[in-house]
């Protein structure tokens, strides 16, 4: 037999190595999985200091935590309310130095020069703050689940456009939903707190 006939594969050898091919895939199927590292990947969480309502507070959290968790799950503070976690319903309204922010749309760590004022933090000890007795006095709230988004908006607009006109009012309150639909009355419990504000000044 030449040397060149040979080295030709035989039906014989062909079969022999589809044979131990097969057998090596079988057990590489049943061969138990590596274990898991039982060993628990160290915490990303780091001390932040913010001030929330006039006080100083240093809770340690992840880096990702939204303003909105970390108010309710780090501080227990729970006035700002999780609707759509999507900054489509503005329930989770805050004050950032004044001005209206979603706090669910924004990072913890991004605001720890900034005072940061919830509903907790709208009164002045047991006075009510004007925009909150006005929403009293005017019903302006059915299952109130949206209302504290709704007053803390309306407190930093109000700030922003002291004596705003009544028919701007819808407009400037856009971002809250009131899923109950007492928007008439929200609007209206906003004209009488700016007018009750101007009275003051």
């Amino acid at each position: 037999m030449s040397d060149e006939a040979s080295q030709k594969p035989t039906r014989r050898t062909v079969l022999r190595g589809g044979a131990a091919v097969g057998a090596a895939l079988t057990v590489g199927h049943h061969l138990p999985a590596p274990a898991a590292n039982a060993t628990p990947t160290a915490g990303t969480t780091r001390p932040i200091s913010l001030t929330v309502n006039g006080r100083h507070v240093t809770p340690a959290i992840d880096p990702r935590t939204s303003l909105l968790d970390a108010l309710r799950d780090e501080m227990g503070i729970t006035g700002p309310k999780k609707g759509c976690n999507q900054g489509a319903c503005g329930a989770c309204t805050v004050l950032l130095d004044g001005r209206r922010v979603l706090s669910c749309l924004t990072f913890a760590v991004m605001h720890e020069k900034q005072e940061i004022t919830t509903i907790e933090g709208i009164a002045d000890g047991d006075s009510l703050h004007p925009v909150q007795q006005a929403f009293i006095d005017h019903d302006a709230f059915q299952c109130g689940f949206c209302t504290s988004g709704q007053i803390v908006s309306a407190v930093g607009l109000l700030a922003d456009e002291p004596g705003i006109a009544k028919d701007r009012i819808p407009e400037a309150m856009s971002g809250n939903l009131c899923r109950c639909a007492a928007y008439c009355n929200i609007r209206d419990a906003i004209e009488s707190a700016s007018a009750a504000m101007a009275r003051q000044r």
